[in-house]
């Protein structure tokens, strides 16, 4: 049973090393997203909050409450965004089902700007 119990702790150090060199080499992972007209971007972290929120001068015609409602939405988005590529990263070095399982689900990056890392 320790031979196991020993294999096991080995074989998280090694995952626990393989990951955080390889996020190490990739930097931060961010999504970002953005309302259709451009009027509100955000760029956020997967399972924290929004790095930064941009909102145009025409976004506060939308009200108080629309624009509330529009940069949740956006930075739900933004989220799943960066959700994805924290996925597409570590699934290298990780079994994509232990990521699916633990809340990184691996859906359609929509940030038509590409990678941000």
């Amino acid at each position: 049973m320790d031979d196991d119990v020993e294999r096991a702790a080995r074989k998280v150090r090694d995952v626990e090393q393989a990951v955080s060199e390889h996020v190490t080499r990739g930097g931060p992972v961010t999504g970002r997203a953005s309302s259709p007209d451009g009027a509100v971007t955000v760029v956020a972290t997967p399972g924290g909050p929004p790095q930064s929120v941009e909102v145009s001068a025409a976004a506060l015609r939308m009200g108080p409450h629309g624009l509330a409602a529009e940069i949740m939405r956006i930075a739900d988005r933004a989220q799943r965004n960066a959700n994805t590529r924290l996925h597409q990263t570590l699934e290298r070095v990780v079994d994509p089902r232990e990521l699916t399982a633990m809340g990184i689900e691996r859906g359609t990056d929509d940030d038509e700007s590409g990678w941000r890392r």
